[in-house]
């Protein structure tokens, strides 16, 4: 049975390519919902609001009010949880491979050029190199 994951939301906000702009625009500095809604021209303020609803929802986005004026910092957090539970115990192993091969490609390219084709699946080889004679 699979549960509600407290990150689904930080995937829902990650999702809209919308609101990855507006946190690239965030990541520069805080800004006030004016100055964000000003970036998306054709949208209207309603439409930016409900982004940025969903965006402080999912934990990605700090609102502080100074009167009438809304300040909205970027909370990169959720990105860094995502990160180390879904992303680094994937890209570790594949980087330490690939700096592994690379070694040997420097030190002793035979011997790892056959080490490689034992750990690359063949048809995957076959691809590679029709690719590679196609580029010629």
């Amino acid at each position: 049975m699979f549960t509600n994951d407290k990150q689904d939301p930080v995937f829902k906000a990650l999702a809209d390519s919308k609101r990855r702009k507006i946190l690239d625009l965030l990541e520069e500095s805080p800004m006030t919902t004016g100055e964000i809604c000003a970036h998306f021209e054709p949208l209207d303020r309603c439409t930016v609001l409900q982004h940025l609803k969903i965006l402080e929802v999912s934990g990605l986005l700090i609102v502080k009010r100074e009167g009438r004026i809304r300040w909205n910092y970027l909370d990169s957090v959720p990105i860094q949880e995502i990160y180390n539970r879904w992303i680094r115990k994937y890209a570790v192993p594949s980087v330490e491979r690939l700096t592994s091969w690379k070694k040997e490609l420097e030190t002793s390219p035979q011997r790892a050029e056959k080490k490689v084709r034992k750990s690359v699946p063949k048809n995957s080889l076959r691809r590679i190199r029709q690719k590679n004679r196609s580029l010629r």
